[in-house]
């Protein structure tokens, strides 16, 4: 199972720009999963995955600026 780049983009979250890598990948059954990789900074990354490119695409509009938002608030305490 190899996984296979098939986007990339980025997220602007208060000021600051993230890039994203969306992924597919086949599973054993033949079907597809897509994971999207969020690089935060150095070795720091997040990965979300869905079943269907759209919906990853919400997902990932919604967690990734609440994780930059809580790492934010966490490194402030």
């Amino acid at each position: 199972m190899f996984l296979k780049l098939v986007k990339t983009a980025s997220i602007e979250v208060n000021g600051q720009s993230y890039a994203l890598r969306y992924y597919e990948q086949r599973t054993g059954r033949g079907a597809r999963r897509y994971s999207c990789e969020v690089l935060l900074g150095g070795s720091d990354r997040i990965i979300i995955d869905d079943d269907t490119m759209p919906s990853l695409e919400s997902r990932v509009e919604r967690l990734a600026p609440a994780t930059v938002y809580s790492r934010m608030l966490s490194a402030a305490s």
